[in-house]
């Protein structure tokens, strides 16, 4: 399912996949299985603080408790400013994020969702995010095709593991760890 969506992604933004990009791309198969114990004040804490996920692709299932919310991106004409939307579950749904990888590919086409989980004082909570990453040696950067519709590349090259390494030296700051790879434009 996962390589299908990512099929269907690349298509859209021009790129035609073979199986050795879901293999570098979506090659690394993790799987968490979150638990969020109840909490008598759901304010003093939280599940998971804001970020976004590193890999390319993260299937989550989730429980009918709710928790996640993604930050609602700042539009300069709104004035919209680290607004959160509660995502509800839907039973049976998969819930589909885009990943900071695929943001980097797709040259910002695509944008990963910073997001975080809350508590609550009722009910437990349970997730669980299959992550589809990039190997860690294989070279991240925006796909040729992409760039050359787009005339110039808005992140440089780096290998996976160097993304990784620099996005945890940045836990939950948001999407702090784009400043490693994002090209300032004169």
């Amino acid at each position: 399912m996962a390589r299908r969506i990512m099929e269907i992604l690349m298509k859209n933004i021009g790129v035609e996949s073979d199986d050795s990009m879901a293999e570098n791309y979506m090659g690394v198969r993790v799987v968490n299985m979150n638990f969020y114990p109840t909490c008598p004040d759901p304010g003093l804490t939280v599940g998971i603080g804001r970020h976004s996920d590193i890999g390319t692709i993260t299937v989550l299932l989730q429980d009918d408790v709710g928790g996640l919310s993604i930050r609602v991106q700042e539009d300069e004409n709104v004035g919209n400013k680290d607004e959160w939307l509660e995502i509800p579950p839907i039973p049976g749904a998969l819930l589909i994020n885009i990943g900071d990888s695929l943001q980097i590919l797709s040259n910002g086409k695509y944008k990963s969702a910073e997001h975080r989980v809350g508590t609550t004082s009722t009910r437990s909570r349970v997730s669980i995010p299959f992550f589809l990453n990039p190997g860690p040696k294989v070279i991240l950067g925006p796909m040729p095709q992409v760039i050359g519709k787009d005339g110039k590349a808005q992140y440089k090259e780096c290998l996976f593991e160097d993304y990784k390494n620099n996005f945890f030296g940045h836990a939950y700051q948001g999407k702090k760890s784009f400043d490693f790879v994002k090209i300032n434009s004169p």
